[in-house]
Parts: C-alpha cells; structure tokens; sequence
C-alpha cells in the first residue's frame, strides 16, 4: 500500500536528518488524515491506494500551479521549494501512463463506449477514470479526449 510506503518514508526522513524531505512527507501525511476524517461520514469509502493517489495527485497539480506563479512573479526561491515538495510527492504516485498510451486508451474507450461526439465527452472521460485514474492527470486526459472526439 502506498500510504505504508510514506510512512516509511517519514521514519526514514527522521533517521536520516533529512528535514526538507521529512516536511513534505510529513505534510503529505497531514492531507491524507485530513481526507480520512472527511470520509468518515462518507457512505461509500474508496480503497485506500486510489484514495491515497487522488490526494497524491492533487497536491502534485497545486505545486505545479504553485511554480508556474512563483516563476511568472520572480519568486524563484518559493518555486524551488514547491519543486522541491514536488519531487517528493512524485516519488509516491504511481508510475503515469506515456501520452502515446494515454491516447491508444481513450482511442479503445471511445470505439468500446460508441461515443460520437462532443456529447459523449463525459462518458468516455468518466471510463478512463474508472479504468487508469490512478495513472493519468486527468486534466490533460480530458484535454486529448476533447481533440479526439473532435478531430
């Protein structure tokens, strides 16, 4: 499990005195027991990986977002930190689909589920997530299902 993975990784993070690398596990240990406690009155509860990935990939889109502003602002020095938070973040995701197979996917889900055109875009978006959501950024993911079904 990956959530057993972090953990590790905090203890070692403490032996090791490696202290930027302990906070950012540390803070991605903060989210995780923040989402449990939001899911505790949930009625249906995902399985622990995909839910650790979903928070895993949100935290990775915000440092993202997060550098690109920093950068537009001449903040270097708080981009290198959120880059650096970044790097540790990735470090548990699991392994992201290439675009090439991003595409043969949605191109077989399309095909599978019959979809058309625009209309269908939820359809066809809402099975690859079910199928790959633990391995794409589904923000670009809905971008090349957009172009596909446009094209």
């Amino acid at each position: 499990m990956i959530r057993d993975t972090i953990k590790a990784a905090q203890i070692s993070s403490m032996k090791s005195g490696d202290k930027a690398r302990l906070a950012a596990v540390r803070l991605i240990l903060s989210k995780l027991k923040d989402k449990d406690i939001e899911l505790r009155t949930a009625t249906v509860v995902p399985e622990d990986d995909v839910l650790v990935t979903d928070v895993l990939q949100k935290m990775a889109k915000q440092r993202r977002e997060s550098i690109t502003m920093y950068e537009a602002g001449g903040r270097q020095e708080l981009a290198d930190v959120e880059k650096a938070e970044l790097a540790v973040i990735e470090e548990f995701l699991p392994q992201q689909m290439s675009e090439d197979d991003t595409r043969a996917a949605i191109t077989a889900l399309i095909a599978e589920t019959g979809a058309a055109g625009m209309k269908d875009m939820g359809k066809v978006v809402a099975a690859l997530k079910a199928r790959h959501g633990t391995q794409l950024d589904m923000s670009k993911a809905s971008g090349l299902v957009k172009a596909a079904l446009a094209g």
